[in-house]
């Protein structure tokens, strides 16, 4: 019997997909739908410890600086731990409101996402992003 895994893929990239979406529509509730209550968001300078936590930081950008802006984003890989956990590695950007291309460092991320399967349900219990660095020559 194959353990394929490619429902569970098709899962997450959903999450992924839909927070995606609210993200581009201003929506801070809709993009933390599928998080994890406990779950935790820490990017540079900043620890947010709960998914209201979260939603009330992305609420405040979208009426701010992050109105109008949309994401990019490429997933580098997936991998599961166990049968309930994945992590997801993925570069992403900020698009703000009127830009069209991705922009250049120092604004492209690495992002670790991850997953834990609870009653039945694949959810983000953590992210954490940091630049992207150009190799020094």
């Amino acid at each position: 019997m194959t353990d394929s895994r490619v429902d569970d893929q098709a899962a997450i990239q959903a999450v992924l997909a839909q927070s995606y979406k609210a993200w581009e529509a201003g929506d801070a509730d809709g993009m933390v739908a599928d998080y994890a209550e406990d779950a935790t968001a820490i990017m540079p300078g900043s620890l947010r410890d709960s998914r209201e936590v979260i939603r009330k930081s992305m609420a405040l950008g979208f009426e701010g600086p992050l109105k109008g802006s949309s994401t990019y984003n490429r997933q580098l890989s997936i991998r599961f731990v166990g049968r309930d956990g994945a992590i997801v590695i993925s570069e992403s950007a900020i698009l703000f409101a009127g830009e069209t291309e991705v922009p250049d460092e120092p604004r492209r991320v690495n992002a670790t996402w991850v997953f834990e399967k609870r009653d039945g349900r694949w959810l983000i219990a953590a992210y954490h992003n940091s630049p992207v660095l150009t190799p020094a020559s």
